[in-house]
């Protein structure tokens, strides 16, 4: 049997099953922890509390698995699926095997075809996929940055905290894909004093993968900023559970307010930044103005393309979203600090050297008191 030939009949047709396996092990995990927590309700012993709380955490979450599992997986395991068929509709759903021709003119099985005719066929989805990932590298900090600046201001004493906080948050919900595309047509999405002529000539000399997403930056900026309304409620959030005694003890000592942000606010908030940065990537990756689902969704509805095609062209985008969401992750998850050796043998040093002098004053207590 060839590659391709086990591919079709015994690896492909698994995955559909893949969502009803995740949801039985979900189901078999909440079973065995209800199971050991009466088991020792019943033998008067005490359950726990990790053991609680996860039977806890699971009964909470198990709506969510069902749902996820039925409603979302299963598409997306049919997506994969399609994507090394070709998926005809004329009388119900039919999977056709990909055949291509091999060296000798014989037909073989090919579950790469769609994925091959994607660079074949769409000559500019390599470049469009670079530009993504180049304006995405550029948007990310950007709105980072924004949303913790506006935060910031937000969380200090003003007045109207309440209604600034509602004119920020007010894009997201009026910012849908009609109104943004209608805004965009408009010229509202670009600063006025900005001129594009004037970056694009400073841009010439750029490779056309980098210029056309900084570019695009500053002719979409006031967009990328309206993207920030739910990052700064999140930082907010993340403000207002830093302890103030904190700032209290920093101002004590003498610390400004540079120095405090740095060394308090900003590392109290990396998980937050991290949530944040992860939220990002995903809202610009799905965005109605992000030009490579245009590109899906056209393929989706082409007559020489259709639905097995447009599957593969998602594939291929999921992967680099997917790259990219991991390189955010490495990049802005929290890094534990680890001691050198030295270091831990002063520590070790002092420690040994406290513990000296503690027996000497006991040893002179008691030598006083005889």
């Amino acid at each position: 049997m060839s590659m391709g030939n086990f591919l079709y009949e015994k690896v492909l047709p698994l995955l559909e099953y893949v969502p009803y396996a995740l949801l039985i092990g979900v189901c078999v995990a909440l079973l065995i922890t209800l199971i050991y927590a009466l088991v020792r309700t019943a033998q008067k012993k005490p359950v726990a509390r990790g053991v609680r709380e996860s039977l806890w955490g699971y009964f909470f979450i198990f709506p969510w698995v069902v749902g996820i599992c039925i409603f979302f997986l299963s598409g997306v395991a049919n997506s994969l699926l399609y994507s090394f068929y070709n998926l005809k509709l004329d009388n119900g759903l039919q999977l056709i095997p990909l055949t291509a021709e091999d060296a000798n003119g014989a037909q073989v099985y090919a579950p790469l075809a769609n994925y091959i005719s994607v660079f074949n066929k769409e000559l500019n989805y390599p470049l469009t996929l670079a530009n993504f990932a180049v304006s995405l590298i550029l948007q990310l900090p950007v709105i980072i940055a924004f949303s913790l600046i506006i935060a910031l201001m937000l969380n200090g004493r003003i007045r109207g905290r309440g209604f600034f906080r509602t004119i920020f948050f007010l894009p997201v919900i009026i910012a849908t894909g009609p109104v943004m595309s209608q805004l965009t047509a408009q010229g509202v999405s670009s600063v006025p004093m900005v001129s594009q002529n004037v970056i694009t000539s400073v841009l010439t000399g750029l490779p056309e993968f980098i210029a056309t997403p900084i570019s695009d930056l500053f002719s979409q900026l006031i967009l990328i900023l309206w993207n920030s309304g739910i990052q700064i409620l999140i930082f907010l959030a993340g403000l207002q559970k830093v302890p103030t005694a904190m700032y209290e003890a920093a101002k004590i000592d003498g610390a400004s307010a540079w120095e405090t942000f740095w060394k308090i606010t900003l590392p109290s908030l990396r998980s937050m930044i991290l949530l944040n940065s992860i939220y990002t990537v995903v809202t610009l990756a799905t965005n109605s103005t992000n030009p490579i689902i245009d590109l899906i969704y056209n393929a989706t509805y082409a007559v020489t393309k259709g639905y097995s095609y447009a599957a593969a062209m998602t594939w291929m985008y999921t992967v680099v979203v997917a790259i990219l969401l991991l390189i955010t992750f490495l990049i802005v998850r929290e890094k534990k600090e680890k001691k050198s050796n030295d270091v831990w043998r002063r520590d070790v040093e002092a420690n040994k050297r406290g513990m000296q002098s503690k027996k000497v004053q006991k040893m002179l207590e008691r030598g006083k008191a005889a």
